[in-house]
C-alpha cells in the first residue's frame, strides 16, 4: 500500500537535469515509485496542480546544538524546507562538557552565536557530559528534520585544558588526548571535526574561542585523527592570518574535504573572496578537495552597542570586549580608543565584518522620544547633517541611549553580480544561514528559499534544476549522505513542495518564544505547500504542523 502519492508535480529531482512532469508514491518512509502516472492506490493522495517537488534542503551550516534539547522542531528551518540540518559547526557545540564548564560554554555562546544567557540556562538540557551522551540524548528525544553533527574544536579543548583553553597553546599530552575525544566522537557518529580561526569569534570576557589558540601542529593531529576511519568533513571558519595552502596539506594528508566557511564578498576589497575561491579551485585540480561555504544572502544584522558583533573582531576594539554598562560606556567615549577603532577601519584588510561603509549602517530603534527622527536614517546621513564623524555619531547616540540604541547593518554580500559568481563557482557550496546563532541580529534560515526565489526565478542566476541541487544533492554528495539529496526510487523521502513563482523567504519579524520569553528574529515561508522528512508531512502552508512528528533521523552512517 502507498502511504503517500503526490500526483502531477513538477519533478526537480535534485540531479540538475530538467524538471519533467508526473507522479511520485512513497511507502515505508522511502520514494518507491516514479512515473509520469501512478494509479495505484495511496493512504494520502496530494493534487499538485503543477506546483514543483524536490529533495528537501539539506543546511550544512546551522548552530542548533543547544536549541534542539529544548526545541525539537528546530524552528524555523522545516517550515522553511530544511528537511536535514548539519549542526556543530564552528566548533562552537555544547559537547563535550563537564558540568563545571557549563557556565563558561554558555557564556561563550552568549558572547560568539548572540544567544541570550537567560534563554541557554533555562532551555538547556543538560543531559549528557560526554559527545556519545549527546548523541544518545539527541537520538532519544528525537527531532523534527534530520540532524548531523560536528564534534567541535572548542568544545574539545575545554573538556581537555578547562579554563586554559581559551589561554594558551596545548602541550603535546593535551594534544593526544584530544585526539582520542575526537576518535571516540567519530565512533559514535560525527560527521566531523569543526573548527575557527576567526579574530571575530571571542567568548565570554573577550577572550579568544578556544579554537583560536590552537596550533598548527595541534590543528593537524586533529583532523587526522578523525580521518582515521576513512570518513569525516573537516569544517573551519577560517582567519585571514590562516593560509590556504595549510588547508590543502590537512586535505592532502587524510584524504578528507575541507570545508571553508566563511566566503562573503566584501565591497572595500572585492578581490579578496575570489583569491580564496581560486586557491580552492588549485587545490582541486591537484586532487585534494576543498569546498568554499558561500550566502546567497546579503549579510545584515541588527546590533546595539551592548553586544556589537560587527566591530568585535578588530583588534582595536578588545579593550571594550567584556565590558558593560558604565565601564564599557567610558571605553566607548574614550578619545584614544575612537582614534584606534578609525584608523583600523581606514586601513584595507582581506576579510572583516564592518569595512566603514556608514551608509550601510541605520538607525532602526532609538530609546529616546526625542531622538525619533532619527529611526530608518543611516550614519551616513546623520553625521554629515551634523558636520559630525560617523563613528563618533555611533557611539555618542549609543551612549547618550545608555547602549539601548538599535542599529542594522548591512556588511556583506550586497554586490549581486559578484555573489552570483560565488554562488556559480564549481568549488563553492551554498551554506551559512547559521540557523539557531545570532537569534538577536538576523536569520537567515530561509536561504534555500531565497536562492529557489531570488536568484533562480527572479535574477535568472541559475536554471531552477541547478539551484536545487545545489541545495539537495550537492551538500548529500560530500558529506556522504546515502539515499538522500535525490528524488528516486529506494532514497529516503524527504520533499518538499513549492509554488516556484512565488517561493522565496518572508520579512524577518520578532517573536518571544525563546526560554524565559527570550526574542529572537525568525522568518516565514513564502510559497511553500508541504514538507516530508522521512515520509512523513512536518509542515504545510501555514507552517509546522500543530502536531508535527519528529521524524527526522540523527545521521550516523557516512558514505
Amino acid at each position: 500500500m502507498i502511504d503517500l502519492l503526490v500526483r502531477g508535480a513538477l519533478v526537480v529531482d535534485g540531479s540538475g537535469e530538467a524538471p519533467q512532469r508526473g507522479d511520485v508514491a512513497v511507502a515505508g518512509g522511502r520514494i518507491v515509485r516514479m512515473a509520469p502516472h501512478i494509479d495505484d492506490a495511496a493512504a494520502r493522495t496530494v493534487d499538485a496542480d503543477g506546483l514543483a517537488l524536490m529533495p528537501g534542503i539539506i543546511d550544512s551550516h546551522t548552530h542548533f546544538d543547544a536549541q534542539i534539547t529544548w526545541d525539537p522542531t528546530l524552528s524555523p528551518s522545516p517550515t522553511l524546507g530544511v528537511t536535514t540540518a548539519v549542526i556543530g559547526n564552528c566548533g562552537f557545540t555544547i559537547a563535550p562538557c563537564r558540568p563545571a564548564d557549563r557556565e563558561l560554554t554558555m557564556r561563550n555562546l552568549t558572547q560568539v552565536e548572540g544567544m541570550s544567557l537567560d534563554a541557554l540556562k533555562q532551555g538547556i538540557a543538560w543531559g549528557f557530559e560526554t559527545f556519545p551522551e549527546y548523541m544518545a540524548q539527541l537520538r532519544a528525544s528525537g527531532s523534527v528534520a534530520n540532524v548531523a553533527a560536528y564534534v567541535g574544536h572548542s568544545s574539545v579543548r575545554t573538556w581537555v585544558m578547562g579554563a586554559d583553553a581559551a589561554r594558551r597553546e596545548a602541550t603535546h599530552d593535551e594534544i593526544a588526548q584530544m585526539q582520542a575525544v575526537v576518535r571516540d566522537a567519530m565512533a559514535h557518529g560525527a560527521v566531523g571535526f569543526a573548527s575557527s580561526t576567526s579574530p571575530a569569534h571571542n567568548g565570554e570576557g573577550g577572550l579568544p574561542m578556544p579554537s583560536r589558540l590552537a596550533s598548527d601542529a595541534e590543528m593537524a593531529a586533529l583532523v587526522g585523527a578523525m580521518a582515521e576511519g576513512g570518513r569525516g568533513v573537516f569544517m573551519l571558519t577560517k582567519g585571514g592570518h590562516t593560509p590556504m595552502p595549510f588547508l590543502e596539506s590537512l586535505a592532502s594528508a587524510t584524504g578528507r574535504p575541507v570545508m571553508v566557511a566563511a566566503l562573503l564578498h566584501n565591497g572595500t576589497n572585492p578581490g579578496a573572496v575570489f583569491a580564496d575561491l581560486e586557491a580552492i579551485a588549485a587545490a582541486n585540480a591537484r586532487g585534494h578537495r576543498l569546498l568554499g561555504q558561500v550566502s546567497c544572502c546579503p549579510l545584515t544584522m541588527d546590533f546595539t552597542l551592548a553586544s556589537p558583533y560587527p566591530v568585535e573582531g578588530l583588534a582595536s576594539w578588545k579593550r571594550a570586549l567584556g565590558l558593560s554598562g558604565a565601564a564599557l560606556e567610558a571605553v566607548l567615549a574614550d578619545a584614544s580608543f575612537r582614534q584606534g577603532v578609525r584608523a583600523e577601519l581606514a586601513t584595507p584588510t582581506t576579510f572583516r565584518l564592518f569595512n566603514n561603509e556608514w551608509d550601510k549602517v541605520q538607525v532602526v530603534e532609538t530609546a529616546l522620544a526625542e531622538n525619533r527622527s532619527l529611526e530608518q536614517r543611516s550614519i551616513a546621513e546623520i553625521a554629515a547633517a551634523s558636520g559630525c564623524d560617523p563613528l563618533d555619531t555611533m557611539l555618542d547616540l549609543a551612549i547618550a541611549e545608555g547602549l539601548a540604541t538599535v542599529f542594522t547593518a548591512q556588511l556583506l554580500n550586497s554586490d549581486e553580480a559578484a555573489v552570483g559568481c560565488m554562488l556559480n563557482d564549481p568549488h563553492s557550496i551554498v551554506s551559512l544561514s547559521d540557523a539557531g546563532a545570532h537569534l538577536t541580529f538576523f536569520n537567515d534560515a530561509g536561504f534555500g528559499l531565497h536562492l529557489l526565489g531570488h536568484w533562480s526565478r527572479d535574477l535568472g542566476a541559475m536554471p531552477l534544476a541547478e539551484a536545487v541541487r545545489r541545495l539537495t544533492s550537492h551538500p548529500a554528495g560530500v558529506f556522504g549522505f546515502a539515499g538522500r539529496g535525490l528524488i528516486r526510487e529506494g532514497y529516503t523521502a524527504d520533499l518538499l513542495l513549492f509554488d516556484p513563482k512565488t517561493v522565496g523567504r518572508g520579512p524577518k519579524r520578532r517573536v518571544f518564544d525563546l526560554p524565559g520569553g527570550a526574542a529572537r528574529l525568525t522568518t516565514d515561508a513564502v510559497g511553500v505547500h508541504a514538507v516530508w522528512v522521512n515520509g512523513r508531512q512536518v509542515a504545510d502552508a501555514r507552517g509546522l504542523l500543530a502536531e508535527a512528528p519528529r521524524a527526522g533521523e540523527l545521521l550516523t552512517r557516512f558514505t
